[in-house]
């Protein structure tokens, strides 16, 4: 990983757009910072495209994209679940939000009926671990708290991602949690899908056009294929376990970070 000062101007002067991961990239302790904030709306006002991408819910992103006035993040979309489903602001209004899935509601119905019982072989087979505190609002993939409120070796990670392989599930760990799903996804797929759905474009065929920021495992996709992939300072505790590390990696780390990068893109134009 190069230090951020390494980026070449002529390079990020010809970035359209931003993808970012949420947990402990924009937020620090579980909240959005004011300076990753006012990056997210710095980058808006400049004609970038901004898409968060989480392995959060669906139903925990909602309130980022249709809060009270003030209140709602400055972004084109949201990609939640690791890249199954998305919010996205409607042609007619900016406070018309629209949900797109990338699978039908007979295989999510499915899916989650599995899932079930799924979760209940976990708290089975692994005493002591649960679903996240926001599975609630999940739709597509189960997750299991290792970092966020309870406290999980690594060995108690692997043993949970263990069953749920066996169990024919895809599997990836963020900073915070360990998810499980049916179906090719992770952010890499997610982001193309969401790009493609939204603006008609080809993702892949335009890398050096586009920023990935990130921190932890689930983002290892992203970092493999952007040509301009990011860290935040924090990644440093996930490098031992990363295969695909980002290309660059900031001074500061979470929130503050992320405006690292910000700065950055802006500064290029």
């Amino acid at each position: 990983m190069l230090p951020l000062d390494f980026w070449p101007p002529a390079a990020r002067r010809e970035v359209v757009g931003v993808f970012t991961d949420i947990d402990d990239t924009l937020t620090t302790e579980g909240a959005i910072t004011p300076n990753a904030r006012q990056a997210l709306a710095d980058l808006k006002a400049a004609g970038l495209m901004v898409i968060p991408i989480t392995g959060r819910p669906i139903g925990w992103c909602e309130p980022f994209m249709a809060g009270p006035a003030g209140s709602t993040w400055p972004v084109d979309a949201m990609v939640a679940e690791n890249g199954a489903v998305a919010f996205a602001r409607g042609a007619d209004s900016r406070q018309t939000l629209l949900k797109r899935y990338q699978q039908d509601a007979a295989i999510r119905s499915a899916n989650q009926a599995r899932m079930r019982e799924i979760a209940a072989l976990v708290a089975d087979e692994v005493p002591g671990v649960a679903l996240s505190r926001d599975s609630a609002g999940r739709e597509t993939d189960l997750a299991f708290d290792y970092a966020e409120f309870d406290q999980h070796t690594p060995d108690t990670v692997q043993q949970v991602l263990a069953l749920l392989q066996r169990e024919g599930m895809q599997t990836t760990v963020s900073s915070i949690h360990i998810h499980g799903c049916f179906g090719d996804f992770n952010k890499w797929q997610g982001a193309n899908w969401i790009v493609r759905e939204l603006w008609g474009r080809d993702l892949a065929q335009e890398l050096d056009r586009w920023v990935f920021v990130g921190d932890s495992g689930n983002d290892q996709a992203m970092f493999h294929h952007f040509t301009h992939s990011v860290g935040v300072a924090n990644i440093a505790r996930f490098v031992p376990q990363l295969k695909h590390l980002p290309r660059y990696v900031t001074q500061g780390e979470r929130g503050a970070g992320f405006a690292e990068v910000a700065r950055a893109v802006l500064a290029g134009r």
